[in-house]
């Protein structure tokens, strides 16, 4: 049961044989790196003698388990079976495999360690899309990147990026919903769209949002790149097994929506494309891992403030801020919102503008809206003194089981143990198993309730086990002869010390930073929780203004679009079905 992460465990990983029934091969696009390392930075542990043990029975991961990955990333298990893709006519029954799927899409931080590995090229700088090298965005979806580079960054994880069927069933679940929440309408708690917030937001915002599965933004912030070739009438000819898409064609898919996207784009089931070497500021992706294979750990992480440990302040004194007035003027709306003094505000998108004046001892907005549309848009004012930050003081930073913290530089040190139990058992942080007739320690959940990287807990064994059944792989337990044979190496990038039995960074690389919804804090040493809501969080209020429709706009942008396809493709338009014709979509 997943409540056992929770506990707190006296206990330490052991040396077990491998269960070469259980494991998978490793995928043919991975690349790992096995090499030793000269003098390591301080003395190798003493490995204990080898010695037979009774196997250890897995029950293997079920559904919704998480495992953390070797870029900072979450990885959840979504069981084989079948599930209804498509919609309407176009409906059919689709069997999958198992597989991994990354929780969030990839982040800033993430892409940022690939290209320190020296794997994957710097994103493109889209106009109006976050800065990538801009810590504030650490969280942040990555944009700019075209199918060759999204491609590249999953292999570089022993990934690839997931087929649409792989996309569509993480997104809908097994009982067709419409959306990754169910079948109500999409709302701006739900998912970040239709300018609710006006650009991409961290990547775990939406907990309301999230799929059957337990991943977020499977609907809104940026679209993403999925593995197949498009071809509009794939559906008719795909096989009914693991459809992976057309053998060829000019475009790549592209799933889910992004910030700018309106109502009727939000349904997991349609489908759109693009050019695979196009890069844009509302496209990013996300992985699947068909069977993961165990890394080596890293040589080091950093510490983290678990996020069980904490909530956001929520004390503060809410900012005014009320709509008093709505006009035309010279064929524009405008709509007038009053605001306390001393708030800070911010458009939401990019369909209003507003102009802060003071007249007659009030503080008013005046907001111009788009021409030739009535529109209601939204600006969030906030109170400076609030903050939605976490309050650390007093809690002490955690590594994973198997690390040993320096609390000066906030770093955790792998540090194997030998397997068999001392006279008070196994350490904070391992579980003891029993191998026939010998008890041995194992790995077990840390202080925030989850594995160390590519682990998993396994229910029926009591233990941290790598998804592909390799129950002896050796994760905190000192014997480098067993971690030469079980351990995929490691990511291209880092080098295998052998001494210490742990991965680290070859030149210009480095190890793993935050997770996300985590950013570094200078005073705890220490990753703690980022808590970014919906439309401003803690000390904030969204005011929604109302702009007329003071002039007719001439459509020069879709009604020159003449197939379905085009249309639903630009985020700007709509079709009309009983018209047969493509028109510009209103504005919320």
């Amino acid at each position: 049961m997943k409540n056992v992460r929770n506990m707190l465990f006296a206990l330490t990983l052991s040396f077990i044989f491998v269960l070469a029934s259980c494991g998978t091969p490793t995928p043919e696009i991975v690349t790992v790196v096995v090499t030793a390392t000269d003098s390591p930075a301080t003395e190798a542990p003493t490995a204990a003698p080898s010695q037979q043990l009774a196997p250890v029975t897995l029950g293997g991961p079920q559904s919704g388990e998480t495992i953390k990955w070797v870029d900072g990333s979450t990885l959840i298990y979504i069981p084989a079976g079948d599930f209804s893709m498509g919609e309407g006519a176009s409906a059919h029954s689709v069997s999958l495999d198992a597989y991994w799927m990354q929780q969030t899409k990839v982040t800033n931080r993430m892409y940022d360690q690939c290209v320190k590995a020296g794997v994957c090229s710097q994103p493109t700088q889209e106009l109006g899309g976050p800065v990538f090298t801009n810590p504030e965005y650490a969280s942040h979806p990555v944009v700019g990147v075209n199918w060759d580079q999204a491609q590249a960054y999953c292999a570089w994880i022993q990934g690839n990026l997931p087929s649409e069927a792989q996309w569509e069933k993480a997104a809908r679940g097994s009982n067709a919903n419409a959306y990754p929440w169910g079948n109500t309408e999409p709302s701006c708690d739900l998912l970040n769209f239709a300018n609710c917030y006006g650009r991409t937001t961290n990547v775990n915002a939406y907990a309301a949002g999230k799929s059957p599965f337990g991943l977020y933004d499977m609907a809104g912030n940026v679209f993403e790149w999925v593995f197949d070739f498009y071809d509009a009438n794939y559906y008719a000819q795909s096989p009914a097994a693991n459809p992976t898409g057309p053998a060829s064609g000019q475009y790549r898919g592209v799933r889910g929506t992004s910030f700018e996207s309106e109502l009727e784009q939000a349904a997991s089931a349609i489908r759109r494309f693009d050019e695979p070497g196009d890069s844009r500021r509302d496209t990013g992706f996300r992985c699947a891992v068909n069977a993961p294979q165990p890394f080596a750990p890293y040589c080091q992480l950093t510490a983290q403030v678990p996020a069980n440990q904490v909530s956001p302040s929520t004390s503060c004194e809410l900012p005014q801020g009320t709509v008093t007035n709505q006009y035309c003027q010279n064929g524009d709306g405008y709509g007038v919102a009053q605001i306390s003094f001393g708030a800070t505000w911010e458009e939401r998108g990019t369909r209003i503008q507003c102009e802060e004046r003071v007249e007659g001892g009030l503080r008013t907005l005046v907001c111009r809206g788009p021409r030739g549309i009535e529109s209601t848009n939204e600006v969030v004012v906030c109170n400076p003194a609030c903050t939605n930050q976490a309050d650390v003081s007093g809690l002490n930073p955690a590594c994973d089981a198997g690390y040993t913290l320096d609390p000066a530089t906030g770093a955790c040190s792998y540090t194997p143990i030998l397997a068999q139990p001392a006279a008070g058992g196994c350490p904070l942080g391992y579980v003891t198993v029993q191998r026939g007739d010998q008890q041995v320690c194992a790995v077990g959940p840390g202080a925030d309730g989850s594995c160390p990287i590519g682990l998993y807990f396994d229910d029926l064994a009591g233990m941290c086990a790598p998804p592909n059944g390799q129950a002896d792989a050796p994760f905190g337990i000192d014997n480098p002869t067993l971690a030469q044979q079980t351990y995929a190496g490691c990511a291209v990038g880092y080098t295998y010390n052998d001494g210490f039995q742990c991965c680290q960074p070859a030149a210009g690389a480095a190890f793993p930073g935050c997770a996300p919804g985590f950013t570094f804090d200078v005073n705890s040493q220490a990753c703690v929780p980022v808590y970014e809501e919906a439309l401003g969080g803690t000390g904030c209020v969204t005011v929604r203004i109302q702009t007329f429709k003071c002039s007719e706009v001439e459509d020069k942008v879709c009604a020159p679009i003449t197939t379905e396809s085009p249309c639903v493709a630009n985020t700007m338009c709509q079709w009309n079905e009983p018209a047969d014709a493509c028109e510009l979509r209103p504005s919320p």
